[in-house]
């Protein structure tokens, strides 16, 4: 991945405060523009590869939640976290801030429909394949699955109430029959009744039995499955991705797929129009098929005149 530094970004001496100097002195050692044609981020300590993008920005978010908390609470006067360079002089129009690094946009792996098949199959309990199904039918995060609670099933409509959903946004949204089939299976046979917790998905057994089940459990099992299904990769993410990605290519309207997906910006939905290759490759026949007509057309005009 090219991660690219603007020639300005000098985050250290813009942050006067001692102990904003101290956290980002220990978050971002280095601090200026890598050489030309290295593909990745360059420590000015030793000249060794440093932290992946993605990395610096969630650490530089962490820091910037800190000190918008001693706003909020009257002990600094402004958040010393700048949120972007501002727009270089003579550029054309807008003067919206830069970003502070750039990196490069992938797109997500999706699974083959004989992949998810494979996966589906090497699950050993209902539960699993109920939390499986919630996120390649339905969409769902892994953090969204995992606080799915009895009373967020209606069953009648065949939907699932999201009551925390990324950034704390609630939807309701439809899942396949097969992810009903399969709840109804596990709260049937699988389910601890007197589990402590509302929590849909608990612990089977060990210690924490009846227990809310965790992200390293859930992962934990999609993980194992991927083994015995002889996968080379299979994620909750890339579920979740797969899902989508199919019920775009399959007609769904990107507003749709935006609201199943929960998605606030329609731009994070936009990225399924890539992934759908099919589709794609439709729109664009279609578009040169009429290109190539109205070119016939106007040359038989020209041959009249």
């Amino acid at each position: 991945m090219t991660v690219t530094f603007a020639p300005d970004f000098r985050p250290l001496p813009l942050l006067g405060n001692p102990h904003v100097q101290t956290l980002l002195g220990a978050f971002l050692p280095g601090t200026k523009c890598p050489p030309p044609r290295r593909r990745h981020i360059v420590r000015l300590a030793d000249g060794e590869a440093g932290l992946a993008a993605s990395t610096v920005k969630r650490r530089l978010s962490s820091v910037s939640g800190l000190f918008g908390y001693l706003v909020l609470r009257g002990d600094m006067a402004a958040n010393p976290v700048p949120r972007g360079l501002p727009t270089r002089r003579g550029s054309a129009g807008s003067s919206r801030p830069v970003p502070l690094l750039r990196a490069a946009r992938k797109l997500p792996r999706i699974l083959e429909p004989a992949e998810v098949d494979a996966l589906v199959s090497a699950l050993r309990t209902s539960r699993d394949r109920a939390m499986v199904e919630a996120m390649v039918l339905g969409g769902l995060r892994r953090c969204e699955v995992l606080g799915l609670r009895l009373q967020d099933l209606h069953v009648g409509e065949r939907r699932v109430f999201i009551v925390d959903g990324k950034g704390g946004h609630q939807r309701r949204v439809p899942v396949s029959n097969r992810f009903f089939a399969s709840v109804r299976s596990y709260l049937a046979d699988e389910r601890p009744p007197d589990a402590p917790t509302d929590a849909l998905f608990v612990s089977l057994k060990g210690p924490t039995k009846g227990r809310p089940l965790t992200q390293e459990g859930i992962d934990e099992m999609v993980s194992n499955a991927k083994v015995r299904a002889g996968l080379a990769h299979a994620t909750c993410h890339e579920l979740r991705h797969t899902c989508l990605t199919r019920l775009r290519e399959a007609g769904m309207a990107l507003e749709a797929v935006q609201a199943q997906a929960g998605h606030r910006s329609i731009e994070s939905t936009r990225v399924y129009l890539h992934l759908s290759g099919d589709w794609l490759a439709g729109e664009y026949r279609r578009a040169t098929d009429a290109m190539d007509v109205l070119a016939a057309a106007a040359s038989v005009l020209e041959t009249i005149r």
